[in-house]
């Protein structure tokens, strides 16, 4: 898995990212945990959410203090922060040098916590003073990040993160899965690949076959959580009138009086994000579930 191309999907080259980041994207960039008693919140922006989903993922892996985690694809480094807290020795590393040098910038004077550029389909030997040996982890995880990977990627990173682990370590894979056996079938749902090249990627994953490639990879899947009711299913429901509305000038016009920021999008980029919005609906929201995995490694 190389970068090209998705460091363009988080930063301002992106007329989508640039509208996420004036509700709350940045510090992570995840779809959230949402839930119909705290829906009010989002008047505030999605951060919250973020932060909530985070912390369920976090909690998966029931990590130790003196452990050693490798939070792969850690953008910021905020996830990574937080286990360090935890007391664990946390390895944040990301394959774009940019979202490295912000979350060392941010974290890095933080007791145990260290950060890396490095490819998790293809670690090297070692990452800064981590030694990335055989057995060498005593947890793996890896939020809302795997979906760019490609089928061959997540097959190599399977089989990387459990050589990596120690017997009864334990591998946090969240991301979203294709409902559809045939991954393919997103070429019919985003012919213009405005979501595909929005954030940089080919094709979701079929549930089954992620879990069939952990099995391969020697894993054990200890759980899968649906969380798509949560992530996924209120986008759904609350997209399609907000995009009618953002589609008129009287919505921009809202829009910018709750957001500031948002007064630098021009018309063009307006209809764009209605455009997007549409988009996302039938070729993500609908056909993805959005699933937590758990997989141990056998002791």
């Amino acid at each position: 898995m190389g970068a090209d191309g998705i460091a363009d999907s988080y930063n301002d080259s992106s007329v989508l990212f640039r509208a996420l980041e004036q509700l709350g994207w940045g510090d992570l960039v995840n779809v959230g945990y949402l839930t119909w008693p705290t829906l009010p919140l989002a008047v505030g922006g999605l951060g919250w959410f973020q932060r909530r989903l985070a912390r369920r993922s976090l909690a998966l892996l029931e990590a130790r203090p003196g452990e050693l985690v490798l939070d792969a694809c850690c953008g910021r480094g905020l996830t990574t922060a937080w286990l360090g807290r935890r007391g664990c020795r946390a390895l944040g590393v990301d394959v774009q040098p940019e979202q490295v040098e912000q979350a060392r910038a941010r974290f890095g004077g933080q007791p145990g916590v260290e950060f890396a550029v490095v490819d998790v389909t293809a670690p090297p030997a070692r990452a800064g003073t981590v030694e990335l040996a055989d057995g060498s982890l005593d947890r793996v995880h890896c939020l809302e990040a795997a979906f760019h990977f490609g089928p061959a990627g997540r097959r190599a990173f399977l089989r990387e993160a459990h050589r990596l682990l120690r017997p009864g370590g334990r591998l946090v894979l969240v991301d979203f899965t294709w409902r559809d056996r045939d991954p393919s079938t997103v070429e019919a749902l985003d012919p213009g690949r405005l979501v595909r090249d929005t954030w940089h990627f080919e094709q979701f994953e079929p549930l089954d076959r992620y879990l069939t490639a952990a099995l391969d990879a020697g894993f054990a899947v200890r759980a899968v959580h649906d969380w798509t009711p949560h992530a996924l299913a209120h986008y759904g429901r609350l997209a399609p009138p907000l995009a009618r509305f953002l589609g008129t000038a009287a919505g921009r016009g809202a829009a910018r009086l709750y957001r500031p920021g948002l007064r630098a999008l021009t018309d063009a980029d307006w209809r764009h994000l209605v455009e997007l919005a549409h988009a996302h609906l039938t070729a993500l929201v609908a056909p993805c579930r959005y699933s937590a995995m758990v997989f141990d490694k056998p002791a």
